[in-house]
């Protein structure tokens, strides 16, 4: 490489390590100058030490790499050892910041010897998980072993038992692919465990936006349901709980529009617009809502949102067993009745549910349905599922309640019908 390309690598070499010597800097920085095993300049130095030993590395061959081998091992055992007369006069335990530091020497070198944007990207992830350590350790301080044992088996059947699967179809009807069910399964249950992280990090000091937003990923039925009964039980607050249903709502159509995308984008366009509206109207009246200030909006111990950690076992099986049986049905009901079996389906389904619904007429109008049907019929089960939380908050929360649920979700449907009658694509 020429003299212009090795400035320019080992700037990123220092960068990185400039990047992580912040973070350490900032965690040690009640720390006496002369009591610190490694800081901010440690970490920039080691950075650059690694890049020109890379340097070194690109010039020399096989013997230039055994070199840097060398002076990595070499800088890692100096490292380990002032953090260990660190620990031993502070009396703590701890291996992160030699950790961090081979990670800015090794970086360095690879910004030089190979990729330097992999080698950047890999640096502010080394920052952000080292800033993160508040997060991290409060979030596992709220597992419980029953959401780690469920994960992780979970993990072990998606990628031990996933590439077992017949990638083909299976049943009489060629509508039941296992492979591709197990799959879609997975990533609903991901989607959906993203919210239920989020709840049990905010906990009952999100109040009702972060409630609605995040439940809304998990459960938007669960939210509903929840902050409805609250709304009932003070009525002081009514308007925010109401805002946090309205924004679970918003929360369920982008979910929809993100699903389709994975699944099937062609259909995309066609529903931009129509759900975009509807989900535009469920978060402008929730803002509105939201403007009305009147107590201090948090949830109560009482009121908090029970949500079942989507990646139980028993939870994913359940949803698989549902899609299973919503893409029998969507296939036969479209092979027998056409587009009108496809609407029925969706109105019925999405008295409960919209993803099994979206799921099947996203894969169904791939190819074996009309795409136009397709996204009529995903559009009829956001909006039908849409009224009957409508209905479900009404019969939750009291007619208060309900009139304010049923008037904005009223609005929400026209927007969509509008928005699919005047945008067509």
């Amino acid at each position: 490489m020429d003299t212009t390309e090795l400035v320019e690598r080992l700037s990123v070499a220092l960068a990185i390590g400039l990047l992580i010597g912040i973070e350490r800097g900032w965690q040690t920085r009640s720390e006496k100058e002369g009591e610190r095993a490694a800081g901010l300049r440690t970490h920039a130095l080691a950075a650059l030490l690694g890049g020109i030993w890379g340097a070194i590395a690109v010039q020399s061959g096989e013997g230039g790499l055994v070199a840097l081998g060398v002076a990595f091992l070499t800088f890692s055992a100096a490292i380990a050892l002032f953090r260990y007369r660190e620990n031993v006069h502070d009396g703590t335990f701890g291996a992160t910041t030699v950790v961090a530091s081979m990670l800015a020497f090794t970086l360095g070198a690879y910004a030089v010897y190979g990729d330097r944007l992999a080698a950047a990207a890999a640096g502010v992830a080394v920052a952000g998980l080292l800033a993160l350590k508040s997060a991290l350790h409060g979030w596992v301080a709220r597992l419980s072993f029953q959401e780690l044992r469920s994960g992780l088996l979970l993990l072990a059947m998606t990628f031990i038992m996933l590439p077992l699967l017949p990638d083909r179809t299976v049943d009489p009807w060629a509508s039941v692919n296992p492979y591709e069910l197990w799959l879609m399964t997975v990533i609903l249950a991901a989607i959906s465990f993203a919210g239920y992280v989020a709840i049990k990090i905010a906990g009952d000091r999100g109040g009702s936006v972060i409630t609605g937003i995040a439940g809304g990923l998990a459960s938007s039925t669960a939210v509903t349901v929840t902050l409805s009964r609250l709304a009932r039980e003070h009525p002081t607050r009514r308007t925010h709980l109401v805002a946090g249903v309205l924004l679970s709502g918003a929360t369920m159509m982008a979910r929809v529009l993100a699903v389709v995308a994975l699944f099937n984008a062609a259909l995309l366009p066609k529903l931009v617009a129509p759900i975009g509206l509807a989900a535009a109207t469920l978060v402008a009246a929730g803002a509105v809502f939201l403007l009305r200030r009147d107590n201090e909006d948090r949830l109560t111990d009482s009121g908090a949102l029970q949500l079942v950690n989507p990646f139980e076992l028993a939870t994913v099986l359940k949803l698989g067993a549902l899609l299973t049986v919503v893409t029998i049905a969507a296939k036969l009901l479209t092979t027998t009745a056409g587009a009108a079996g496809a609407y029925a389906l969706a109105a019925v389904s999405g008295l409960a549910d919209v993803d099994a619904v979206t799921l099947s007429m996203a894969r169904l109008g791939a190819g074996q349905l009309d795409p136009s049907t397709a996204a009529r019929a995903i559009l009829l089960v956001v909006l039908v599922n849409t009224l009957a939380k409508a209905t479900l908050g009404w019969v939750t929360g009291g007619a208060s309640v309900g009139r304010l649920l049923a008037g904005v979700s009223l609005a929400a449907v026209v927007s969509g019908v509008a928005g699919f009658a005047l945008f067509p694509a």
